[in-house]
């Protein structure tokens, strides 16, 4: 008899995916708990597409980053079909479906060590975990990130897409100005408020963690750290 071999879930978009567009500040609490202001456009940056991992697989802190990473829980979008100056009313035609992301990022390396730019930061290894699923929903999205540290289960993020500042089709169509997004581009939508690094004191990640990213309608995303 053959013996039994466990199956891995993959992440929904692979490291095929043409670019990983994200937003930051796009939800009114979050930019309320981190001090600055509403923004008037949507503030975007990129991650590497080495980052994907999907569930069950592990976020690694990197030897650089000790004690500064933190976990976001996001909305992530996948697009469909070649997008190029779209209306925000043709916006969610282009849109494959909604999955779950973990926007995991180095504090210390979005700020000083990284020059005050964030890609580096968001782009070590192992720090976009996606999944379970792609799912084409529509609604005020449910979010919750709950961190599992020695046997506690504690929510840190919950919120909905109604907190969101830019709407999905206000942020597909602005990332598509004069941009061409391949299918299978993801979009980064925003964390909501409760992050690790706002907290007193903060919480990062560390060795053994869990962190679990839920999205009503969609499912959970589960990840041990190392």
């Amino acid at each position: 008899m053959d013996s039994f071999q466990a199956k891995r879930i993959l992440a929904p978009v692979g490291t095929q995916c043409p670019a990983v567009w994200c937003v930051g500040l796009n939800y009114k609490l979050h930019a309320k708990e981190t001090g600055f202001e509403i923004p008037k456009r949507p503030t975007l940056f990129m991650k590497g597409i080495n980052t994907i991992i999907g569930p069950e697989e592990a976020i690694k802190i990197p030897k650089v980053c000790k004690n500064e990473v933190d976990f976001e829980g996001e909305i992530a979008v996948i697009i469909s079909k070649t997008c190029r100056d779209v209306s925000e009313e043709d916006a969610l035609d282009y849109v494959l479906g909604y999955t779950v992301a973990n926007d995991v990022s180095a504090r210390r390396w979005q700020g000083k060590k990284g020059g005050g730019q964030w890609v580096r930061s968001k782009s070590f290894d192992t720090f976009l975990p996606l999944g379970p699923c792609i799912v084409k929903t529509t609604g005020d999205m449910q979010l919750q990130t709950a961190l599992i540290r020695d046997g506690k289960r504690t929510i840190v993020q919950e919120s909905c897409a109604s907190d969101m500042i830019f709407s999905i089709p206000q942020l597909i169509a602005f990332i598509s100005q004069d941009t061409t997004l391949l299918p299978g581009t993801i979009i980064l939508t925003g964390t909501p408020h409760g992050v690790g690094y706002t907290r007193k004191p903060p919480i990062y990640l560390q060795p053994n963690d869990q962190v679990e990213v839920s999205i009503h309608g969609i499912g959970k995303l589960t990840n041990r750290v190392l």
